[in-house]
């Protein structure tokens, strides 16, 4: 943090005076702005001169409604400039009109630099919790390790700082925490008693010897088997882990298990490769990059339609020691710059941070002082990157699984919005059909339609359609018979048409189905694209260029998910119609029996080989004794005992 950033207390203290001059909060405002106000999002004329009078410095402000509360807090480089674009234009974001359309006052605090605007508003915000502000989800029981301040100093795990102590994490997980608490407890004969351990009482033997003496997980410290220097420098060693000095505490006990070998201490040494071996597959587990360089800073960042998540990871040596998750849930339409600023904010708030070189994604859209934001192309840093990047994405779908066990309608309504968003749609996806084609070498052209409802199949609603018009494999016309078959017995019937449909294939499928449309007279009213197999390319009607989605996204996998559904319901079906045609034919070709007899037979055999394997008598009793007769002669032509008929 700069030398101008205030202090929370300095924040609150300075925002209470600023109200305090202000007239307060929390009483009715009368507003100023007239209905025709309202519609154009212009001002009324005090907050219009209100405005005129902002300074063009780094601040925030605060917009009021007519009940005197709070309703959004938002920084700005330029205070003038930003808060005049709220009022100068209708807004692509509805609730971002509905905030302007809500707010009667405004309160603006100048500061010195764009940063300590940063901080200002992030104390404010979680001062007055505005309802259209992006809210931080602070999950306050991540995990710490403590190394406490005795003689005798005890390791655990906790998630309050109660005891006095050095506190080394957060970890992003109990499981993270866990597994540097077992590597020490492997390496180190630490106490895990709960005693206070001083020389007086070690002296008057007044402890016992517990069960971690006695299986070699304690040094005996309460009766004085191991004195408090030799405890302090297996503390120290302790401290090196937990601080990340994992690689250089391998490399000691590499050369001390050397040395000993060449003292012919064998059995020492066996004790100081055993602990060696443990490091080491800590480190190849925990060390992200082996590398002398210090410290090193990680932000990593992913998002889906209503939430976005930021991971944060401090490296010392290449080790991870430090590792946090934030969840923003959306309001208005922050974006990922906005929402990087905040949480590089956040952190360094948190955990009293100088941050000098960050790695991160992309650059937030705050300048920081004596900040260098690196965005890494390739090498060590790139891989850095990735880890974090991978992380915040597991992070993101373990909160999105979460949601879909415990909240199932929230979750679908994110992953509505989401696809919404993802393909340029004006509303939301419920009801999506996609469409596909089957055949082989021409025989037997069938399509298939399936249906997802809230990303779901609806397998009632699928349908098969065989081909009646188009002579050959033409799966472009094939496509246009469908959709037209389709949806012209939809509008007849007067259903519902879908929100999108989906084709299978590229550009040709996607015109096909788009002079299907055209034809109908519903292109516009129902969205359209098409998705490639090869690169899962997403194609819209008129764009040559084709979307290209995130493959770990949520959006991507549902249509993917259509896309082999409909696959194999058209390959089921088309295999169901061959295979008939199969019977069909061969049946046929026996003189005297007909379509009911062969359907008998079938259901009587299951199958053509059965039918040609099966005895005369199983055969008669199935049809009958003249049907079985004639399907018997016709599989088996040599002559048939004359008495057996």
């Amino acid at each position: 943090m700069n030398e101008h950033t205030p202090s929370h207390e300095d924040i609150l203290e300075s925002v209470g005076r600023t109200i305090d001059e202000a007239g307060g909060f929390g009483l009715e405002i009368t507003p100023d702005r007239t209905p025709d106000d309202l519609r154009h999002n212009r001002p009324g004329a005090q907050l219009r001169q209100k405005i005129l009078n902002l300074p063009d410095s780094p601040g925030v402000y605060m917009y009021v409604d007519k009940k005197g509360e709070v309703i959004y807090v938002g920084k700005a480089k330029r205070l003038k400039r930003r808060v005049s674009s709220y009022f100068n234009r209708m807004h692509d974001s509805v609730r971002t009109n509905l905030l302007v359309r809500n707010i009667v006052d405004l309160r603006f605090i100048v500061v010195h630099t764009e940063e300590d605007a940063l901080h200002l508003e992030n104390a404010m915000i979680k001062e007055y919790q505005p309802r259209y502000n992006v809210l931080l989800k602070d999950d306050k029981s991540y995990p710490w390790i403590v190394v406490t301040k005795e003689p005798y100093p005890r390791v655990f795990m906790t998630r309050t700082k109660g005891e006095a102590g050095k506190y080394y994490g957060p970890y992003s997980n109990t499981q993270s925490a866990k597994v540097v608490l077992q590597l020490i407890r492997d390496i180190f004969p630490i106490r895990s008693c709960r005693h206070y351990l001083d020389e007086k009482g070690v002296a008057r033997n007044k402890f016992s010897l517990c069960l971690d003496y006695h299986i070699g997980k304690c040094g005996g410290m309460c009766r004085g088997l191991m004195n408090q220097e030799q405890y302090g420098e297996v503390i120290a060693k302790v401290r090196q882990i937990l601080s990340g000095e994992t690689l250089m505490l391998e490399r000691h006990l590499k050369e001390e298990m050397q040395r000993l070998s060449e003292e012919w201490k064998f059995e020492e040494a066996q004790v100081v490769k055993e602990q060696y071996e443990a490091v080491t597959r800590y480190n190849a587990k925990s060390v992200i990059a082996r590398t002398e360089e210090g410290d090193t800073d990680i932000f990593a960042y992913d998002e889906n339609a209503t939430t976005a998540y930021v991971c944060f990871m401090h490296l010392h040596r290449g080790a991870v020691v430090q590792s946090l998750n934030l969840e923003y849930r959306r309001r208005l339409a922050e974006t990922r710059e906005e929402i990087l600023s905040m949480a590089i904010g956040e952190i360094s708030r948190r955990f009293e941070r100088k941050f000098e070189e960050v790695i991160v994604p992309f650059l937030p859209d705050v300048e920081f002082n004596g900040v260098e934001f690196i965005i890494p192309r390739r090498g060590d840093r790139k891989k850095i990157l990735e880890v974090g990047m991978k992380n915040v994405h597991q992070y993101m779908a373990d909160k999105e699984k979460q949601m879909a066990q415990t909240d199932p309608e929230r979750s679908t309504e994110q992953l509505m919005e989401q696809m919404k968003s993802d393909f340029r749609l004006s509303v939301q996806p419920r009801h999506i059909e996609c469409f596909d084609n089957s055949n082989i070498q021409g025989t037997n052209p069938v399509a298939s339609c399936v249906v997802f409802r809230d990303g779901k199949p609806s397998k009632r609603d699928y349908r098969h359609f065989c081909i009646k018009t188009v002579v050959g494999a033409d799966d472009f016309a094939s496509m246009k018979e469908v959709l037209h078959r389709r949806y012209t017995r939809m509008m007849a019937e007067g259903e519902k048409l879908p929100d999108m449909v989906v084709v299978d294939g590229g550009k040709g499928q996607l015109s096909a189905a788009v002079e299907a449309f055209d034809e109908m007279g519903i292109r516009g009213e129902v969205a359209l694209v098409g998705i490639a197999k090869r690169l899962e390319e997403i194609y819209f009607p008129g764009d040559s260029l084709p979307l290209y989605i995130d493959k770990k996204s949520r959006s991507l996998r549902v249509i993917q998910h259509m896309r082999d559904e409909a696959h194999r319901f058209g390959i089921t079906h088309h295999r169901d119609r061959r295979s008939k045609g199969q019977i069909r034919s061969e049946l046929d070709e026996i003189k005297g029996v007909g379509e009911a007899t062969a359907t008998a037979l079938m259901k009587q055999f299951k199958s053509l080989r059965r039918v040609r394997e099966a005895s005369l008598e199983d055969l008669q009793e199935a049809v009958g004794k003249s049907k079985g007769s004639i399907v018997y002669a016709h599989f088996h032509p040599e002559p048939v005992d004359k008495n057996a008929l």
